[in-house]
């Protein structure tokens, strides 16, 4: 019996581990080549790498099976448009594609729209056998951000940005998440646009004004705190830290030790972005690392961002 949601992945090879990190904290499980049956329902623009969701609603291994079953639903559904999902284990021909298409549209009453349809049905075959259901798109509204005000050149992707904070949360908006240096603002959209309990904080007064007029061009509300994080005592759920990285010249293990301990007194679980091996760092605070994973920069291979999930050791 499969589960009722079939998602949809796609990534970069250099995002083949953050991508398996974050599934396994939204779904508890791991999408496997781009593919992940689940019971747990997310919307796919909550991430950077899922595509689709397919709610399903009939599946058969035999073909004609799942026409009856289809037929049996008795879906009534006007401006309806039926789309065939290829995936990688499927030989369908692009003739015999188009005419299962009709096949699932003459199942359905109601008259179809192949623009701006109202419903979305998806039809797709795997390892054998046939799903039919309700396609769900990621939209990619969250493209917007990178029309933000002000940016930095060094700051982390949209891709990584939305990542962190579904590790953080494990894509429980209730979940109160701190990003500490939250410099203009990345990782703070992203919380937003998911409607996360997100609040931001930095030390450069300067920053947190951008941060602030990049929140207010898209409409979002978001505290952000311009203070030394050792000056913040309100406890957070879990915490997301991109430390500071800049390009000419090198931030002390000091500066980020204070960055980390500082944070670990205000949260149980922390997410921390690095450019350089902190895992002794992590040792020193008192918490366990419990996930790593490194990301490459698109065309930089020398270049890498290292993201260690972290919590609190309870003695």
């Amino acid at each position: 019996m499969p589960k009722n949601h079939l998602y949809i992945f796609n990534y970069d090879f250099n995002e083949n581990d953050l991508c398996k990190l974050e599934s396994k904290y939204i779904f508890n499980d791991l999408e496997q080549d781009k593919l992940l049956f689940s019971n747990v329902k997310i919307e796919p623009s909550i991430s950077a790498f899922i595509k689709k969701r397919l709610d399903i609603i009939s599946f058969s291994d035999d073909y004609n099976l799942l026409i009856k079953a289809i037929k049996n639903e008795n879906i009534h559904c006007e401006n309806f448009k039926v789309e065939y999902i290829v995936l990688s284990d499927d030989v369908t021909e692009y003739k015999e594609r188009l005419q299962k298409l009709r096949e699932i549209g003459h199942s359905i009453e109601g008259e179809a729209k192949y623009t701006n349809p109202t419903v979305v049905y998806g039809l797709c075959q795997h390892q054998n056998t046939w799903y039919f259901g309700t396609l769900i798109k990621n939209n990619f509204d969250w493209h917007k951000h990178k029309q933000k005000p002000h940016s930095f050149s060094n700051s982390i992707s949209q891709s990584i940005g939305k990542s962190l904070v579904n590790i953080a949360t494990k894509a429980n908006k209730k979940t109160s998440v701190l990003d500490v240096c939250c410099g203009v603002g990345t990782i703070l959209l992203e919380g937003c646009f998911a409607s996360h309990n997100i609040t931001g904080s930095d030390i450069n007064t300067k920053i947190c004004k951008r941060t602030l007029e990049n929140l207010a061009h898209f409409n979002y509300n978001a505290t952000v705190i311009n203070a030394d994080i050792a000056n913040i005592t309100e406890k957070y759920e879990a915490a997301i830290i991109d430390l500071p990285y800049n390009l000419f010249t090198k931030v002390s293990d000091d500066t980020n030790l204070h960055i980390i301990k500082s944070t670990s007194k205000i949260t149980n679980r922390l997410v921390i972005v690095s450019t350089t091996d902190i895992s002794d760092l992590i040792i020193q605070i008192g918490f366990k690392l419990i996930e790593y994973c490194s990301v490459t920069k698109k065309g930089k291979i020398n270049f890498s961002r290292k993201i260690w999930v972290c919590e609190k050791e309870i003695f």
